[in-house]
């Protein structure tokens, strides 16, 4: 379980972002879903957390690759936005779903599977 510090200082609109959902409390997000939002939110901190992803107990697997699925999508269209921005982000969320499922979903193209 994550520290109430680090959950304090997750941005709503990024756990919105993650679960696809309007209305999201802190309180109700799964623990493997909090450790998202500190990469995407800060891209240059996600080699200090792999150890953390790799260990990480996925108790809904199809619920957080959905999660880096909607930040890679959002993240392609907002690009026009800042490009910086969203290039890394997009990036932070494909390294992690490689990392973890050992391809990107969008890039091979599968059908999601339940």
């Amino acid at each position: 379980m994550m520290d109430t510090n680090v959950e304090n200082e997750i941005s709503v609109d990024t756990l919105q972002l993650l679960l696809g959902q309007e209305s999201v409390e802190q309180g109700n997000v799964p623990d493997e879903i909090l450790l998202l939002p500190k990469a995407i939110d800060d891209p240059d901190c996600l080699p200090f957390i792999i150890e953390e992803l790799d260990g990480l107990e996925i108790e809904n697997e199809k619920m957080f690759r959905l999660a880096l699925l909607n930040v890679q999508i959002d993240s392609e269209l907002r690009m026009d936005e800042d490009i910086q921005i969203h290039q890394r982000r997009r990036n932070v969320a494909q390294d992690i779903e490689k990392m973890i499922f050992g391809e990107l979903l969008i890039e091979i193209g599968a059908p999601f599977v339940e």
